[in-house]
């Protein structure tokens, strides 16, 4: 497998332009068409990374320390991410200009004041970026300045498949594996070595600067114990994955959804998720070294379970993403299942703080809340404990804690794995459902991950650590944790919830095949009411005993 190599061989270039680099995503020198195209012909270049108050700022009112849509662990990797995109850009001969503020102001900014004839940057499909990009296309373009936005992010141009299946995305990973075929650049190196880029030139009065720290952006440092084991960065994701393929047997078996969730001392997955977020690993790449790994081999796995059918997946969420409008909501979503969810803030905050009293769910969180990652298998169980299985709590809700906590947060990737867990759309089968208590049993029945991130556990035997209510006082004292003071009791019967909610599911499933999807806010309270009479209505002394 060939490596990514910065070299230093000097390119021809033409005289008398100047281009800009404007990073966002795609923070690597690997397979970078926009680096590439803003490099040729130019005589200086213009490396830029804004500092976007909108994702940075911080916000004293957050639950978590951080800004108000981003965890400090992910701002961190973030940061670490930039200090190693601008060491490898020095080793090529240019740097890193950072600027602070809303980003299409201190673009315009620069593109007047450093005379730029081109602009380069990755094509984003998120709404934010969208509208963003629109504003700076418009502007560049009525001041005659060439713009090059490639796609690159992933390994196809969502709108091409959109178009392929006239005009509307494909609603099921099969028919898009089906419409997308092969990469068109699958067959050909793709490009991993660049020359030495064009220098930097004259700043003028734009005020630039150099990666910030923490506390640069004013935020207070946290403790060792709470930060992220995942450090950013291109160089890192080279490592991470030239790791991971060089166990070809490890790739060629890899079948999810197997795996451990309970494994934290060495994580069951790649962990190269966080970096194909931020680009300092192309998934472009990626996919050419797993083929390389699949032809070396006798046999091995195929999509969707393989490795590479997770990158596909990966594509399938980005191009319905993209092909859907208002994708991260359930009101006036045309996929989105109209449900009833509970807006019950307690349940939430419970879920939320890891306070469920189901240790399994609260480790998970546990996990969340330190690392910004966690298996995908984990965020399942918490994902369907929180709306399907247990708790009834929408998804937006939980999408939201997760859309903040991730350091892979990834707007396609949640708001799809959360419309799948809540049987909200994609996966329809609300009866199978993540037990809270025997799931994560099944692969830790010691019970380790929950003692390693719930220490007020570490004593509790293993026959009652993944129920510790059920343990009889005298080993709750041994233990050193009494429950409903130490730990707390679980917030709900799980029996119990998740039969009410299968009964909810399917009133509401019946409620939008009745109406064709066409449910309004009006019909989901009726059903909502209706629901909570009949649970009334249900006998008392069957429910007792249930509990």
């Amino acid at each position: 497998m060939r490596l990514p190599v910065f070299s230093l061989r000097n390119p021809t270039m033409a005289s008398g332009s100047n281009s800009l680099m404007w990073f966002r995503k795609g923070l690597r020198i690997h397979d970078n068409p926009a680096l590439e195209y803003a490099a040729r012909g130019s005589d200086n270049l213009y490396p830029v990374f804004v500092i976007d108050p909108h994702y940075m700022e911080p916000d004293p009112n957050a639950f978590s320390p951080g800004s108000k849509r981003a965890s400090l662990n992910r701002i961190r990797f973030l940061l670490e991410s930039l200090v190693d995109l601008d060491l490898n850009l020095q080793k090529l001969g240019s740097r890193l200009l950072v600027l602070n503020g809303e980003p299409s102001e201190v673009l315009f900014r620069c593109l007047k004041e450093w005379s730029i004839k081109k602009l380069c940057f990755e094509f984003d499909t998120e709404p934010y970026y969208q509208a963003l990009d629109n504003k700076v296309r418009k502007y560049a373009t009525a001041a005659g300045i060439e713009i090059f936005s490639p796609v690159s992010h992933t390994l196809f141009n969502p709108a091409d498949i959109i178009q392929k299946n006239g005009g509307k995305p494909p609603l099921s990973y099969q028919s898009f594996v089906k419409l997308a075929g092969e990469p068109s650049w699958a067959s050909s190196p793709i490009s991993t070595e660049l020359t030495l880029l064009p220098p930097v030139g004259s700043f003028g009065s734009c005020p630039t600067t150099e990666v910030p720290t923490i506390k640069n952006l004013g935020y207070e440092d946290t403790a060792e114990d709470d930060r992220t084991p995942f450090k950013g960065g291109e160089s890192e994701a080279l490592r991470r994955m030239r790791e991971s393929m060089s166990n070809k047997e490890w790739v060629a078996n890899f079948e999810k959804p197997k795996g451990d969730p309970s494994s934290f001392a060495k994580p069951a997955t790649t962990v190269l998720s966080p970096y194909l977020k931020f680009g300092c690993l192309s998934s472009r790449y990626f996919y050419q070294c797993i083929q390389e790994v699949q032809r070396n081999v006798k046999r091995h796995t195929s999509p969707p379970v393989s490795l590479l059918g997770q990158l596909l997946w990966r594509d399938f969420f980005y191009t319905v993403a993209f092909g859907t409008p208002n994708f991260d909501q359930m009101k006036d979503n045309r996929i989105c299942k109209q449900i009833p969810w509970k807006n019950d803030d307690k349940l939430l905050c419970a879920w939320r703080d890891a306070r469920t009293g189901f240790p399994w769910i609260d480790a998970i969180m546990v996990q969340l809340q330190k690392w910004g990652w966690m298996h995908h298998l984990a965020r399942h169980c918490v994902a369907c404990f929180l709306t399907r299985g247990d708790l009834f709590v929408h998804w937006e809700k939980g999408r939201d804690v997760f859309e903040r906590l991730l350091i892979d947060s990834d707007w396609s990737i949640n708001n799809a794995n959360w419309l799948w867990l809540s049987c909200s759309s994609f996966f329809y089968q609300y009866n199978r459902i993540y037990s809270p208590i025997s799931f994560g049993k099944k692969y830790d029945p010691n019970g380790n991950f929950i003692r390693h991130f719930l220490p007020i556990l570490k004593d509790m035997p293993k026959e009652y650590i993944y129920e510790p209510w059920t343990a009889p006082l005298s080993i709750q004292v041994k233990a050193k944790c009494i429950i409903g003071k130490d730990y707390p009791k679980p917030v709900v019967d799980h029996d119990l919830a998740s039969k009410e909610c299968k009964q909810i599911l399917y009133e509401a499933y019946e409620l939008n095949k009745r109406l064709n999807g066409k449910v309004t806010e009006e019909d989901l309270k009726k059903l909502r009411r209706k629901v909570e009479e009949d649970q009334r209505q249900e006998p008392k002394s069957k429910r007792l005993k249930q509990t």
